[in-house]
């Protein structure tokens, strides 16, 4: 892991455009190093698009930057993958797809098996083992994914929405296990979300995005009504003006900032 003051990623003056159309106008943004960063805006926003571009999935203008230029190694957990349940194969065989250079149907090797192992224990999921793919719920096929995505390694990990499709308890489960791993193993984490109470708990940088940029910082500082609601719509921007500091948990959010801004 690189220990100089650079930012993860540095967004300068990305665009992307679609049939005519803006789906991104100017996006100038930072990533801190080591923050858990997070992108919200109301739906075609761009910010599946500006993670895609991030990616290089979709061309763009402008310039990204990873790592202050010696770049970084990515992880990607989707939002969703698209399988055929009635594929026969365990969760086991799906980590060891790349990991072992002999097919599959001649069996795991010891070394494969012992490191879908590792990868299953480290996003709690170890009983998930010998269970086939297809049986999986939402949230056991994210936690597979994530494992999937800590094969490489990550200095960053991106995740598109990964709460959608799984209930609460789920969803906040699968944000504290990001929490803990991001300290335990040091990456980056830049993620869409559109559960503001999540993203007031857990981020440390919050992007608002509709189209450009319409504000980036710390939670306390940027989920604000007037961010809100140009975000949102006046709807939004009454309910926080209206409690703000029931909405937004602030002494939190100053507390997590500040702790990422020293790394």
């Amino acid at each position: 892991m690189e220990t100089d003051n650079a930012p993860a990623i540095v967004f300068d003056h990305v665009s992307v455009t679609r049939s005519g159309l803006n789906i991104l106008d100017q996006v100038n943004a930072v990533v801190p190093r080591g923050s858990c960063t997070v992108l919200i805006g109301p739906n075609g926003a761009g910010k599946t698009t500006l993670l895609l571009a991030l990616l290089g999935e979709v061309g763009y203008r402008g310039r990204i930057t990873l790592g202050g230029g010696k770049g970084l190694r990515i992880g990607y957990v989707p939002q969703k993958l698209a399988l055929d349940r009635g594929m026969p194969f365990t969760v086991a065989e799906f980590l060891c797809m790349g990991a072992q250079k002999r097919p599959l149907w001649l069996g795991l090797s010891r070394a494969a098996k012992a490191q879908a192992l590792a990868l299953l224990e480290q996003v709690h999921a170890a009983h998930l083992m010998r269970r086939r793919v297809g049986t999986l719920s939402g949230g056991e096929m994210q936690r597979v994914l994530l494992a999937l995505a800590l094969q490489q390694k990550p200095e960053l990990l991106v995740l598109d929405e990964p709460s959608a499709g799984v209930d609460f308890e789920g969803g906040r489960l699968f944000c504290e296990l990001l929490e803990d791993l991001r300290k335990s193993e040091g990456f980056t984490q830049i993620m869409v979300s559109h559960d503001l109470g999540m993203v007031a708990h857990h981020a440390t940088c919050v992007i608002c995005l509709k189209r450009r940029v319409i504000a980036q910082g710390p939670p306390a500082e940027v989920l604000n009504g007037e961010v809100l609601q140009t975000l949102f719509g006046m709807h939004m921007g009454l309910i926080c003006a209206q409690d703000h500091t029931h909405a937004m948990p602030g002494a939190k959010n100053d507390r997590a900032c500040g702790e990422r801004h020293h790394d």
